[in-house]
């Protein structure tokens, strides 16, 4: 159903709990594959794609290039660009479920993506400020942060022109997106603070 394509460049260890809240999507039938697209060519990356069952793409450093590569990889129809740090939380195979269901039951594939709500890991009251920051920010300009994740149809990312080579090419892809047909999900994605 759907290709999570990670762009991988960090330290290798934030890719296991990110992994991790992929499991419940494969078991329930939505994750078809992870793609982890990784510029450093870091054995330890490619350890973790070996002993979780994803398959591994070694990319140049350029990270829109990254994507690019990793959606050509992928063979579901739905593409969901993740960020290695993202953690998604409960809920989120029936969001993604809901969504792409009734997506293609209407007809607009071509039409339609969806990101996630954002939540940052801490406590107190500034990450909650950043939190709301986000939804206003998201309600005013139509634009969530990149590290929300992209979830796209293949069709839709290629009539839009997927991901340039360069800087800030998922800010731009979310901009050709447009705010009117970018969706956000009740689902959370928690994000380090900072």
């Amino acid at each position: 159903m759907i290709s999570v394509v990670i762009p991988t460049q960090e330290p290798a260890k934030l890719l296991i709990p990110t992994l991790a809240a992929l499991v419940p999507g494969a078991a329930a039938g939505i994750v078809r594959e992870v793609v982890l697209v990784d510029s450093g060519g870091s054995p330890e990356v490619a350890e973790i794609a070996d002993a979780a069952g994803c398959e591994y793409v070694a990319g140049p450093a350029d990270e829109g290039e990254r994507l690019r590569m990793g959606a050509q990889a992928a063979r579901a129809p739905w593409l969901f660009f993740l960020e290695p740090k993202g953690l998604l939380q409960d809920g989120w195979t029936r969001e993604v479920r809901n969504f792409t269901d009734q997506i293609e039951r209407t007809g607009v594939t071509d039409a339609r993506a969806a990101t996630f709500r954002l939540a940052l890991d801490g406590f107190g009251v500034s990450p909650r400020i950043r939190e709301a920051a986000a939804v206003l920010r998201h309600a005013v300009t139509g634009r969530p942060r990149p590290e929300q994740g992209l979830l796209i149809h293949r069709r839709f990312y290629e009539a839009i022109g997927g991901h340039e080579a360069g800087a800030n090419t998922s800010r731009r892809l979310l901009g050709c997106v447009g705010r009117n047909r970018l969706v956000l999900l009740r689902s959370q994605i928690l994000l380090p603070d900072g």
